[in-house]
């Protein structure tokens, strides 16, 4: 039998190195906020008769005393332009200045939040992903109430599933140094959906030990959970390859620019729900069994 408790340490580790970095970039450089949650204007134009660059555009908005604008291209003639709020009538004025600039202008697309809205959908972002977690140890405690230490399930769950959105936030912060990613709408989408599917994968493991300690009742805990894990290891990453994964790497192959970065993030985030559930929320069950800590660090579980 696979002895994956065994190697509980390295795959701890293995998690750090991966959140460390993106976690990093954020810290140092702030969450990359869309106009979703900032408040702002989104301008995606294509010229019809010149290929203006970057730098150009830029130029000329940042000439009509617009702040925050970036430029990102998205085709030969596109050009996705976000700036600090445009009401209709400066809308109007920045896209005349284009057409008498570069030629014939068409707007593909115009979004537009102001402050307040922006820090009210904030508000509520942080909130929804508060409850959702709550629901969570809530929902588990309850379901495991049968058995012995029914609240370690609920947060070794919880615990897991930060590890899932630390994950997200991870991808999320390197796509912004790398590919420009903002963290949206689409991004709040993500992250609530491997919130819930973290938690169902995590549910799945934790029943399969349940049920084994009715079962076999004389094993070791550490034994019964890595029985219980290699049990649920194949339906685990068979079900989630197959019902989910390969259509988002589809979808984050061909699925255009504008859906890129969400497919990637809830490929990503999905994955650490199904890894997490094997390899971090069971472990930490045995960690908390066996009070390892007492002799992390060179400590004696006794004194001398």
């Amino acid at each position: 039998m696979i002895d994956i408790l065994g190697k509980r340490y390295w795959l701890f580790a293995l998690s750090t190195i991966i959140i460390i970095p993106g976690l990093l970039i954020l810290a140092f450089g702030g969450l990359p906020l869309s106009i979703d949650f900032t408040g702002g204007t989104l301008l995606e134009v294509k010229f019809e008769s010149a290929s203006p660059a970057p730098a150009q555009v830029l130029a000329l908005f940042q000439a009509l005393d617009l702040t925050d604008v970036t430029v990102q291209t998205t085709d030969i003639d596109t050009f996705i332009i976000r700036s600090s709020f445009l009401d209709e009538e400066s809308r109007e004025k920045a896209i005349t200045q284009l057409e008498a600039e570069f030629g014939e202008t068409t707007l593909l697309r115009y979004d537009s939040v102001g402050p307040a809205i922006g820090e009210q959908v904030t508000q509520r972002a942080a909130l929804a992903v508060g409850v959702a977690a709550l629901a969570v140890i809530v929902y588990i405690i309850f379901a495991f109430r049968g058995i012995q230490h029914a609240e370690r399930y609920g947060l070794m769950a919880i615990l897991a599933m930060i590890h899932d959105v630390a994950v997200v936030f991870s991808v999320a912060g390197i796509g912004s140094v790398f590919f420009g990613w903002e963290m949206d709408a689409l991004f709040l989408t993500a992250l609530l959906t491997v919130i819930g599917f973290s938690v169902q994968d995590k549910i799945v493991v934790f029943d399969r030990i349940r049920e084994n300690a009715n079962i076999l009742r004389r094993l070791p805990y550490e034994t019964l959970v890595n029985h219980s894990i290699i049990q649920t290891l194949q339906r685990s990453i068979n079900t989630q390859l197959m019902t989910v994964e390969f259509l988002l790497l589809a979808l984050a192959l061909f699925g255009g620019v504008t859906l890129q970065q969400f497919s990637v993030i809830l490929l990503i985030g999905l994955l650490s729900g199904t890894y997490s559930s094997i390899f971090i929320a069971a472990p930490l069950l045995v960690v908390w069994e066996n009070r390892e800590w007492r002799t992390w660090f060179g400590r004696s579980e006794t004194p001398a």
